[in-house]
């Protein structure tokens, strides 16, 4: 056994020089490497200065005509109109895509040749879908016992419902107010069916809320004489808070006031099918390589140039190496 071990260890010596020898030859290849990278950087020193310019003179034209402008409009359908909204942006959309100027302008559309697409999207509030609406609560729970409740609160069927939604418009060119926000907003109303509902929820909204002050105003005359009568007596207070009836009407009064309140809101929301509720437009779009065609350009003639040049050199050792 002992007369092994010589030559093991003449073995593990050889392994250790070739392992030395290899590490040395990578070391020297990647020096090797780099002092040829510098000298193919010199002979083309002229060659790459002239594409970086180019590249960047390139990318300076392409960025002005390629400017995309991006516009955002949240709306807010009213009157059970989700579908109906949805419907006529999809309409709307294809038309563009179709590049139906014809159509477009019949609309009203001034800047119809500058839009390139667009969408709509609800803006997803769980609280505002909620409301006070105690169906809806209930099911916004049977949603999370189940554990499907972020995947029911995205589900189209669902988002539809959404009170707010926003309207995301792409175009070439700016756009204008006129040449293209209240077009919009005119064809998204342009509904005979809910233009009519319109009519008859805001009259009912206004006999529910002149009720309503007539009920407030009778309760104020009944609390009035209450207070006349019950004057300079000592159980007055007791009376108040033990009178059952009584506490119901101030209880009644009290939603009252807050129904007024919400009816008065629905006034102003309410006057539109299709109710803009803030609009942002002219948004030059910086996404992607959108505006950075000045930097990217240069860098990519560059590329392609160096790219070039290493698959020419290896043709050429392979041509060599064939030839032989």
């Amino acid at each position: 056994m002992s007369a092994n071990v010589p030559q093991n260890q003449e073995d593990q010596e050889i392994d250790l020089s070739q392992i030395f020898q290899k590490i040395g030859n990578f070391i020297d290849g990647i020096f090797l490497s780099l002092f040829e990278g510098f000298l193919f950087l010199k002979r083309n020193v002229i060659v790459l200065v002239i594409l970086l310019f180019l590249g960047t003179g390139l990318g300076i034209f392409l960025d002005s005509t390629r400017v995309s402008y991006d516009h955002e409009i949240i709306v807010m359908p009213n009157f059970g109109s989700n579908d109906y909204l949805y419907a006529k942006v999809s309409l709307l959309n294809s038309k563009i895509n179709e590049n139906d100027t014809v159509f477009l302008k019949d609309l009203g559309f001034k800047d119809a040749q500058k839009i390139n697409s667009i969408k709509i999207e609800p803006i997803i509030d769980v609280y505002k879908f909620v409301g006070n609406d105690e169906q809806r609560l209930e099911l916004i729970k049977l949603m999370a016992e189940d554990g499907g409740l972020t995947k029911s609160v995205e589900n189209k069927l669902t988002s539809k419902n959404y009170p707010f939604h926003a309207l995301s418009i792409t175009s070439s060119k700016r756009v204008t107010k006129e040449g293209f926000g209240n077009p919009l907003m005119q064809y998204l109303n342009d509904s005979e069916y809910y233009s009519n509902l319109k009519k008859e929820n805001l009259k009912n909204l206004e006999i529910n809320s002149k009720a309503n002050d007539s009920i407030i105003k009778q309760i104020d005359g009944l609390l009035n004489d209450y207070n006349k009568n019950t004057k300079g007596s000592t159980s007055s207070l007791v009376y108040y808070n033990e009178n059952a009836q009584l506490n119901d009407i101030i209880k009644t009064k009290e939603n009252l006031i807050k129904e007024q309140g919400k009816n008065r809101l629905e006034r102003i929301n309410f006057d539109k099918v299709i109710k803009e509720v803030s609009s942002v437009t002219n948004i030059k779009n910086v996404k992607s390589i959108n505006g950075k065609l000045k930097f990217v350009a240069p860098f990519l003639l560059i590329f392609i140039f160096l790219i070039s040049s290493m698959l020419l050199k290896f043709y050429q050792k392979l041509k060599v190496k064939y030839n032989k």
